[in-house]
């Protein structure tokens, strides 16, 4: 069974634990979540957190297995609510971690609607702190092919141990 590996973090998809100890930093600091180009209003609610073990099989009929954390974020103004502290989003984690067993390396997957709109998937970037606030850009969860991913995945890993810095007077780069 193939495991999915998030121990190669991309900058555009991170996990709970790099997300959460970013905001350790600057629990003070209002935390904004942007998606479809715009930010969350100054109301939104974190109303789910959600952990899974799932297994599977691709389609390649190979079977898979991975860990997965959804934060379902409802992008609301209420009043004169300003964008939630990282703080209080942390403890909310915490809260969470209480009762529900949380993995920190899981594949990180935020749930966004504005109670009008269906819900849709996003992945975070790495959060960045400016003008005082944590801002964190979502961007869409697209599907993708597993064995193809694998195979990607290969082929740039042969062609950097071929054509990295320490090869490039190996010979094997054109």
């Amino acid at each position: 069974m193939n495991v999915i590996d998030n121990s190669k973090v991309q900058e555009n998809d991170i996990d709970l634990g790099l997300l959460l100890s970013v905001l350790t930093g600057a629990k003070d600091s209002p935390l904004i979540f942007y998606y479809g180009g715009k930010a969350v209003k100054p109301g939104y609610h974190v109303t789910e957190v959600k952990a899974g073990q799932f297994s599977a099989l691709d389609c390649g009929a190979n079977p898979e297995a991975w860990a997965e954390i959804f934060i379902q974020l409802w992008d609301v103004e209420e009043g004169e609510r300003t964008h939630m502290p990282a703080g209080k989003f942390h403890a909310i984690i915490r809260k969470v971690s209480d009762h529900v067993q949380l993995d920190g390396s899981a594949k990180l997957t935020f749930e966004v609607s504005d109670g009008v709109r269906p819900m849709q998937l996003y992945c975070a970037a790495m959060p960045v702190l400016r003008t005082g606030a944590v801002h964190v850009t979502l961007s869409p969860r697209p599907a993708s092919c597993r064995p193809r991913d694998r195979w990607l995945a290969e082929e740039n890993r042969k062609a950097a141990a071929c054509c990295g810095p320490q090869a490039a007077t190996s010979g094997c780069c054109a």
